[in-house]
């Protein structure tokens, strides 16, 4: 069983009948037939016990300690990952993937190969917000903040002591702003708003923090996105 949308959708399009259960938020790949247990930071416990899973997969950041803490104590087997780099996350992707008994799936090595063979990009400051109200932008020894880093993003905050500092807005101040779609839903009328004349882009939120098999189509969609800059001087 996965809690993990990324991880939910490297098994599923690996070995998915070892897949007993999902969250709500698992929404890849399309039309996955699961039984689903909630969210992945509040999942219905009960109901994960109630699959008997052999396994359950979890990740530091998108899950709570307390949650693993407790399913280790019914008896029940927790593989955690937690990737900071690009790195890290196709390294445990390929641990994991061994542990599944299915080493070396073909989305996993595209994925090595759209990481080894990156698009030459600009490289430029940027502010990049993950949530308002309040607000909170990407820090310092974060996954999100290395894929930007090797597709020419400096992050403003990357030298912050916090992973996820809540800077005022007046301290947002950047050439460009970076909005993903998760984990909160920037839109073209939710965020941008509030730089009214700070250059922008609106970028998928799987490719950027989803670590799984999207990291295959990750270089070209984030470069595609992140070379479409809406100017509002």
């Amino acid at each position: 069983m996965s809690i993990v949308p990324s991880l939910t959708e490297a098994v599923a399009l690996t070995a998915p009948s070892l897949l007993a259960g999902a969250t709500d938020y698992c929404t890849h790949p399309a039309g996955l037939d699961v039984p689903r247990v909630g969210g992945s930071k509040y999942p219905d416990l009960p109901a994960v016990l109630a699959l008997k899973p052999d396994l359950v997969l979890m990740n530091e950041e998108e899950n709570r300690l307390s949650d693993a803490e407790a399913l280790r104590a019914a008896g029940v087997a927790v593989h955690v990952t937690f990737p900071l780099t690009v790195d890290q996350a196709l390294a445990q992707l390929s641990e994991l993937m061994q542990l599944l008994g299915h080493p070396d799936p073909a989305w996993l090595a595209d994925a090595r190969r759209a990481w080894a063979d990156l698009p030459d990009l600009p490289r430029r400051e940027a502010v990049i917000p993950v949530w308002r109200r309040p607000w909170i932008v990407l820090g310092s020894g974060t996954f999100a903040g290395d894929v930007l880093d090797r597709l020419g993003i400096t992050n403003v905050f990357g030298t912050s002591p916090e992973r996820y500092p809540r800077p005022a807005l007046g301290e947002m101040t950047a050439p460009l702003i970076v909005f993903p779609d998760e984990p909160y839903l920037f839109t073209l009328n939710d965020g941008p708003e509030c730089f009214p004349s700070t250059p922008y882009v609106l970028v998928s939120g799987r490719h950027l923090t989803w670590h799984g098999p999207s990291l295959a189509q990750a270089p070209r969609v984030l470069a595609e996105q992140l070379l479409s800059v809406r100017d509002r001087s």
